[in-house]
């Protein structure tokens, strides 16, 4: 704030700091630019009329800056002209002196608001967005009740927690959740807690403020206040450690919290929908996700069927996806073969969706101009597209193996056998055998750390590739 007449600026400092703003005050221009030289600000409330210069020189200076701050203009000696002059100079607003406190709390909500407005949209400028336009297809029994719990719970402010494999559309179900809600028209913010390294999930959830941490150059909002009044998406919430818990708890429950490095208590308005691959019960057991978190996360919980217990839906879907990368890649492929949609009715599918996907754009690429979709060009053997049988012959010659009355080994031991296999036939490298196994090299390491595969064996190598 700068203002050169101190019970005017005292006056300013109070309201401000009522309102839990962090506040800067100088009565010059020259301590002004002192303060913009260690600083970045959001607001600056900036008198015309200064001891040192006129504030409209200062406001034409402020433009060519990085990080621009709104600029609020304030005068004792307002006129349309100095208004018009000040707002074509890049000022937020203008106002005349003396004005009221309740002039001051609106011009400051339209401030928030507008500020809010351009940080969510560079977020999204920035963002992958691969689902969008994506609808959820289908007409069996399973996509019609989920079509329909999602129709009940959108309208309420429920927090939401989405169960399902990879690849089944989780986020598919978050954002029609969000479309058909009240919040519609306010921010949708996705972050994937999987994708984030641990050490800096904690500020993107929160944000941070300057000099919190090495590189943190200046301050940052974090995903919850971008989603403020609107709705965030936590996908993939299980792979977030117990200190993050501990304060996503608080913000579920309190609707508060702290940036990284900072004590002032921010409040939101947030829908927070969850998604995950795993079984957050289990995880619960095992005591590596709350039970507080995950009762407060699940009050509405949905889950997704993966593809192979829908199959009758695998027509409709690969019809549109056929459509829909013919159109994209500017390739006309006009049907798909009988033997073609058989081979894909065949496929087990442990990719769900996402899998049947990538494999129709593929196809799709492969096919001749004009031509139709065949066996040749879906990239996938008789021996995979025959998995299910092949995995239920092989369920039932596991089954056949164990005694009638001898032990019977838990998911547990199974588990653990698998990861192994895995670890094995990837020659000990972690991040491959994570892929096999369709889980994050997050999960997997949880999953060593837990049945103490280092101290088991040491046919496996403990190494991971450069991507891990």
């Amino acid at each position: 704030m700068l203002e050169d007449d101190l019970i005017v600026r005292k006056s300013l400092e109070q309201q401000l700091r009522y309102r839990r703003y962090d506040v800067a005050s100088a009565s010059t221009i020259a301590a002004a630019q002192e303060l913009l030289s260690k600083d970045n600000f959001d607001l600056m409330i900036v008198d015309v009329k200064l001891p040192d210069g006129d504030g409209t020189e200062l406001l034409k200076q402020l433009q060519v800056r990085p990080t621009r701050p709104l600029v609020v203009m304030i005068s004792g000696f307002g006129t349309v002209d100095l208004a018009v002059e000040c707002m074509s100079n890049g000022a937020f607003t203008f106002l005349t002196k003396p004005f009221s406190p309740e002039q001051l709390a609106v011009t400051l909500k339209k401030a928030e608001e507008h500020t809010q407005l351009l940080k969510v949209n560079q977020y999204l400028s920035h963002a992958e967005d691969d689902d969008s336009g994506y609808e959820l297809l289908g007409q069996s029994q399973p996509m019609e009740q989920l079509r329909q719990l999602i129709r009940k719970v959108a309208r309420t402010q429920a927090t939401v927690l989405i169960q399902g494999e990879s690849g089944t559309g989780k986020e598919l179900v978050a954002r029609a959740l969000y479309r058909q809600s009240p919040r519609s028209t306010a921010p949708f913010i996705k972050l994937n807690c999987a994708a984030i390294p641990e050490n800096l999930i904690e500020s993107e959830f929160f944000g941070h403020e300057k000099g919190a941490f090495t590189g943190a150059i200046n301050k940052r909002e974090g995903r919850f206040e971008l989603a403020h009044s609107g709705t965030i998406l936590l996908d993939e919430i299980s792979e977030i450690s117990p200190t993050v818990q501990a304060k996503l708890l608080r913000v579920l429950q309190e609707r508060e919290f702290e940036r990284v490095g900072g004590n002032r208590t921010i409040k939101v308005d947030v829908r927070v929908i969850a998604t995950t691959n795993r079984r957050l019960e289990e995880s619960v057991d095992r005591k590596e996700f709350r039970q507080d978190l995950y009762f407060r996360l699940n009050v509405v919980p949905i889950t997704i069927v993966p593809l192979r217990e829908r199959k009758e839906d695998i027509p409709i879907l690969a019809e549109q996806f056929r459509q829909r990368f013919a159109r994209k890649h500017g390739i006309d492929v006009h049907a798909i073969s009988e033997k073609c949609m058989g081979l894909l009715m065949d496929h087990s599918w442990p990719g769900n969706v996402r899998e049947l996907q990538n494999v129709l754009e593929r196809a799709v690429i492969l096919c001749n101009e004009g031509g139709e979709l065949d066996t040749v060009h879906l990239g996938m053997s008789a021996s995979s597209a025959t998995g299910m049988a092949s995995a239920t012959g092989a369920s039932e010659t596991m089954a056949s193996s164990y005694s009638e009355h001898g032990p019977f080994p838990t998911l547990s031991e199974l588990e653990k056998q698998h990861i192994l296999a895995a670890l094995k036939r990837s020659k000990g490298n972690r991040t491959h055998a994570a892929k096999m196994l369709s889980i994050s090299i997050r999960t997997l390491r949880n999953k060593l750390n837990e049945y103490n595969f280092k101290g088991q064996t040491t046919a496996v190598p403990e190494t991971e590739d450069a991507a891990a």
